[in-house]
């Protein structure tokens, strides 16, 4: 009886890793013997309450909403992690966030793949910096919850779910204009009540994913989510992830990466030298961004002499805070 009792669970744990290893399909045997073997401690050792309730997380739908992390997704993902991410990846710049451990921050990165999000997190927590990774809060889009695999990943961390722009939507994404609108204001709340939380949120400004390497021009929308108390802006450049996982393939594949931090600076000085002028917000925080990746992911932002406006909204905002 006993064993007939298990065997739900045991379900339940097959079709979990069944669904990783597919996802990590050509590796080698080995390779995913070893995976399997991994995955399965980490499940069992959490117990069957927490694979249930992992099972559960993977289908909820709370709206425009937040979506918090959850403990097993997370300790998959450190396994999967430490497979896949070369052990050279690194945190550079670290020393900046120390002081902001405890402070309400927003993280602005330019976006390469789908795993953008998991990197920081496993980097922020590599090199030092545990307790922003621990409270970290992805604002993501829709399509992030359009498959079980983007679905997985995104339980690693906490999640605010936003709708996407009517420029850069598409498919199961797309919702009209004024849909958007309603549900961007609710998401801006719950992202706000995330930070008063305590999370520090983490934004890619651009909205889509680079298919060049290159940063595209970040969203004016975005500038709304900065429009906080006492908010500090942390300008981070990724290289990597675009090789982790590319952007016209459905599987992992081992890469090196690191998470490149710049200077830090109040968001509220950033907003009164640009007077209030998102598309001046957006593109000084484009800027800071460029300013810690190698020349070949600058893209719209590779010339700061195009952008003078911003350019010296950033300076002023960074001076005000010397």
């Amino acid at each position: 009886m006993a064993t007939a009792s298990r065997r739900p669970e045991h379900a339940v744990r097959d079709a979990v890793i069944g669904g990783i290893l597919g996802f990590l399909g050509h590796h080698d045997l080995v390779t995913l013997g070893e995976i399997r073997s991994a995955l399965a401690g980490e499940i069992d050792a959490a117990g069957p309450a927490a694979l249930l309730s992992l099972r559960e997380r993977m289908t909820t739908d709370h709206g425009w909403g937040y979506y918090p992390p959850d403990p097993l997704a997370r300790r998959i993902h450190e396994v999967l992690a430490g497979r896949f991410l070369d052990c050279e990846s690194a945190l550079v710049g670290g020393h900046h966030l120390a002081p902001l451990a405890h402070a309400p921050v927003a993280f602005f990165a330019n976006h390469l793949s789908y795993a953008d999000a998991n990197v920081i997190q496993i980097l922020l927590q590599r090199g030092g910096a545990g307790e922003l990774a621990h409270r970290l809060t992805a604002i993501a889009g829709p399509k992030i919850f359009s498959s079980r695999e983007r679905r997985f990943s995104s339980l690693c961390f906490g999640t605010v779910k936003v709708p996407q722009s009517t420029d850069v939507s598409s498919g199961e994404a797309v919702l009209n204009a004024r849909d958007v609108a309603r549900a961007a204001r609710q998401a801006i709340d719950v992202a706000r009540t995330r930070l008063d939380a305590g999370d520090a949120l983490l934004l890619f400004g651009e909205g889509t994913r680079s298919r060049t390497g290159g940063m595209q021009p970040m969203l004016a929308a975005v500038a709304r989510y900065v429009d906080a108390p006492r908010l500090w802006v942390v300008p981070a450049g990724l290289t990597g992830p675009e090789v982790l996982f590319p952007i016209d393939d459905a599987r992992v594949r081992p890469a090196r990466a690191e998470l490149r931090v710049g200077q830090p600076f109040p968001a509220a000085n950033l907003l009164a030298r640009a007077k209030g002028d998102r598309r001046v917000v957006m593109d000084a925080i484009g800027l800071a961004i460029a300013e810690v990746l190698p020349a070949a992911y600058r893209g719209a932002y590779g010339d700061p002499g195009a952008l003078r406006d911003a350019s010296d909204a950033l300076r002023d905002a960074r001076d005000a805070d010397a």
